[in-house]
């Protein structure tokens, strides 16, 4: 075990990108070189049931370094960028008390954010309240559950268009829960990271030929490695259609498969055109959302790890334990 770092400097390594893009094999190679952790801030590899389709650390690389936040919660739980917070500052926590460099990578913009700017101190809404507020939903259906929305709480109702079924969910359950709106609790200064952490934020964005390329080729990949099964045992856990790990690339295509209403190669192409425009989303995300951040843009090679290593050392060198 390492030397706990100093109290007064505390790194955090960040390796973000988009999805397919490679990231996960930098922060591996960087977790290696800097004996570090990776820890997953992608909003679906937390769940269990979705290894495949997720594209989740092999047992090759969760052998080459500590990998955490990885398949830890059950398919019927919904994570919130403030739920992921919490789990990822006690991982962080513990690899400084160990001497161990985090790695946060992923590319799920909103837990980033929250954990390196801050997030609105919204309280965790139980589990009981968001089933009541499924359930109501679905007896209402979307249309009638909306005015109800606008009733209690108008002001977060505005900013919402009445279609997208988890955030009219979000919004309820919040209200239902504390008795306030969204839009009011937006209002409470942020619980902001503490000063000590300091922050190396690399964005991995290699050019977007090669993106798609690998998007197309990760989801043929997905199907060698089960990603059928894994869909065929997801719906046998007959979850409701608003859970969040349903909305996962491929689930809905494959499970359209697997009831006969398109053949494989339809579900294929409807899954790769899917995975390229989440990528697509991602780039822009990162390119204008995400501040204070290293942009890596050339394609992956020994040359370019070489020099992350370089950059993470003087990083590093400015954080002593």
């Amino acid at each position: 075990m390492s030397a706990p770092f100093e109290h007064d400097h505390l790194p955090i390594l960040i390796v973000a990108g988009p999805t397919a893009s490679g990231k996960s094999a930098l922060a591996l190679d960087l977790a290696d070189a800097f004996d570090g952790v990776v820890i997953n801030a992608d909003s679906m590899q937390v769940y269990k049931e979705l290894r495949v389709l997720s594209a989740r650390p092999d047992d090759s690389e969760t052998s080459r370094a500590p990998h955490r936040l990885y398949g830890v919660l059950s398919g019927r739980e919904a994570c919130s960028a403030g739920k992921w917070r919490e789990m990822a500052m006690a991982e962080i926590a513990d690899c400084h008390a160990n001497g161990k460099l985090p790695i946060i990578t992923g590319g799920t913009g909103m837990y980033l954010n929250a954990l390196t700017q801050g997030i609105a101190p919204i309280p965790d809404v139980p589990r009981r309240i968001r089933d009541t507020v499924t359930d109501e939903l679905d007896a209402l259906g979307h249309a009638v559950f909306f005015e109800k929305l606008k009733h209690d709480d108008p002001e977060t109702a505005a900013t919402l268009d009445g279609t997208n079924t988890q955030r009219l969910i979000r919004a309820a359950e919040v209200f239902a829960h504390t008795g306030r709106g969204l839009a009011s609790w937006h209002k409470e200064p942020v619980i902001t990271p503490p000063e000590n952490m300091k922050f190396k934020k690399l964005c991995y964005m290699p050019p977007r030929d090669i993106l798609y390329d690998r998007c197309n080729r990760r989801f043929d990949l997905m199907i060698e490695q089960g990603a059928i099964d894994e869909v065929r045992d997801l719906l046998t856990l007959r979850l409701p259609q608003t859970a969040p790990v349903k909305k996962a690339v491929g689930v809905r295509e494959l499970s359209s498969h697997l009831a006969g209403e398109i053949d494989l190669d339809t579900a294929k192409e409807k899954s790769q055109r899917e995975t390229r425009r989440y990528a697509k989303r991602q780039l822009t995300w990162f390119r204008h959302q995400m501040s204070d951040k290293e942009i890596i843009d050339a394609q992956y090679s020994e040359s370019l790890a070489a020099k992350m290593r370089h950059d993470v050392n003087q990083f590093l060198l400015t954080t002593p334990k």
